[in-house]
């Protein structure tokens, strides 16, 4: 008996298939693009994405034939929905979180609903990004699409929807589209009756983890599934992958390090607006019942490209054509000890607490000695030096972690999990399996079919833990000095900014 786990991304989706153990037995991926209609749009090709997901599942599914799959979940990403029809027809783009349209409706909704209230509901922090002003500006702006649609599907559900599973997001994703009642686990009147958007459009919620249906005979057929194959309420993507990398209990947080760097600490009980809102912090759901996350992030692997492709370019194409990783040969220039440059990592759009548009980075200490290797180490402590200055306020909160798991591309190599170890003052514990979006959605299968008794025993039967980096007590108490040096770099520059 298997799973298989489904995550779809902005720019590609995953489907692999695992055995209870844990045992990845087949893997299948596909990309695709953001489509740009016009400046500021951003959209993905509802038709095309769900062709190769159906792609995906049936390599996925080819490659598992000698253990056959019971049951299927669907890790995505969050805010973007699909229009689509009673009869199972999708009826427009998916527009994008980082697509500027519904952007306008932020004020009216700051003044009717009010950012403290929303947060009190919902629990995030009021933006363009989520689903909300996006469907707002589709009411008013494409009317033909918003009364068409007899739903708006968030991914997960979408593709669930799609195989044949009933209308339904799950409460993680659900926090997304800035509608959902953190509290009452509904979608919430007062939200919606301010916006105007019609909550008989959105699906029906319920728990990660629950079954939702079963893969239609004929799409099973197609895709080379068992018939019966049973379809389990997935989730949002950071959640599918703590689950994935078995962060499921208070006390425990994910670092993701990929294009963003993220840290989603775990917790039993909600805080309240008062501590979470002003450090620009959301409370959502997990995967788990009953328990809570939060996100703490910056654009920290997005740096890394840009290091890359600017001070690296010639190796980066010559990696292209070897098909090998630029990114090896940069990690072997790292000094030994901490860099000789200080960087504040405002490239590009901040994360929490501020959540800045507006910002600019700086490299301190630059001299004729400083070498390639300085900068892009320099690039990797700041990404966590941020992090950290937001860990020491969560503690205020009542939030606190005693391990972090790590999943993403740069902890495919022991450099920067170390370096995050040694500037938190935390262990970090990569896992045997690094797709934790699509273990976690395996996780979630087999847990909603009654292979374990719950999420957790999933968890804990399935992730395999591989490595492990200790603080290094000499580099820590370095780093807390180069810490307090960090932190003046964004007030400065704040200053320089308003001249």
């Amino acid at each position: 008996m298997s799973f298989l786990g489904i995550d779809v991304g902005t720019s590609g989706c995953k489907a692999a298939v695992y055995s209870e153990d844990g045992r990845m037995h087949a893997s299948a991926y596909e990309e695709y693009d953001t489509v740009r209609p016009r400046p500021g749009w951003a959209e993905l090709d509802s038709v095309d994405v769900w062709t190769r997901v159906r792609r995906t599942i049936a390599k996925a599914a080819r490659g598992a034939t000698g253990d056959p799959v019971k049951a299927i979940a669907v890790s995505s990403l969050g805010e973007a929905m699909v229009p689509v029809s009673r009869d199972r027809r999708i009826l427009g783009p998916s527009i994008l979180m980082n697509d500027a349209r519904g952007g306008e409706y932020v004020p009216r909704l700051a003044s009717d609903v009010g950012p403290e209230q929303l947060h009190r509901i919902n629990g995030n922090v009021l933006g363009g990004q989520y689903s909300l002003p996006k469907l707002m500006w589709l009411r008013d702006h494409e009317p033909g699409v918003y009364a068409g649609a007899w739903k708006f599907l968030l991914w997960s559900g979408f593709v669930s929807f799609m195989l044949g599973a009933e209308p339904v997001t799950d409460w993680s994703l659900a926090s997304r589209t800035l509608l959902f009642d953190v509290g009452t686990r509904r979608w919430s009147d007062v939200i919606a009756g301010a916006a105007g958007i019609a909550v008989e459009k959105l699906p029906g919620l319920l728990p990660s983890g629950s079954r939702i249906g079963t893969v239609d005979g004929g799409i099973a057929d197609e895709l080379g599934l068992p018939r019966g194959t049973a379809i389990v309420a997935g989730a949002h993507d950071q959640c599918a992958n703590a689950v994935g990398c078995g962060v499921v209990d208070e006390g425990f947080g994910m670092i993701g390090m990929g294009s963003w760097l993220s840290i989603v600490p775990v917790f039993a009980e909600r805080r309240p607006t008062e501590a979470m809102l002003p450090l620009g912090l959301n409370t959502e759901h997990h995967a788990v019942p009953g328990r809570f996350v939060t996100f703490l992030y910056n654009q920290g692997g997005l740096l890394l490209k840009w290091y890359r492709d600017t001070f690296a370019r010639s190796e980066r194409e010559a990696a292209d054509r070897a098909g090998t990783e630029a990114y090896t040969g940069l990690i072997a220039e790292l000094p030994e000890g901490p860099s000789s440059v200080l960087v504040l990592p405002h490239f590009t759009v901040t994360g929490p607490p501020e959540h800045l548009a507006g910002s600019s980075g700086a490299i301190l200490g630059l001299t004729l000695d400083t070498s390639r290797g300085d900068i892009l180490k320099g690039i990797m402590e700041g990404a966590v030096f941020y992090l950290r200055v937001l860990l020491d306020a969560l503690a205020g909160t009542g939030i606190a972690m005693r391990e972090l798991r790590v999943v993403g591309g740069g902890s495919r190599t022991d450099a920067w999990p170390q370096i995050a170890a040694d500037i938190l003052d935390l262990p970090l514990v990569s896992t045997a399996v690094s797709e934790a979006g699509t273990l976690g959605a395996a996780i979630l299968a087999a847990a909603g079919t009654g292979a374990f008794s719950s999420i957790a025993e999933g968890a804990a039967s399935m992730v395999s833990t591989a490595r492990r980096f200790d603080p290094d007590p000499a580099r820590v108490r370095t780093y807390q000095e180069r810490c307090e040096r960090y932190r003046a770099l964004w007030p400065a520059m704040k200053r320089l900014l308003a001249t």
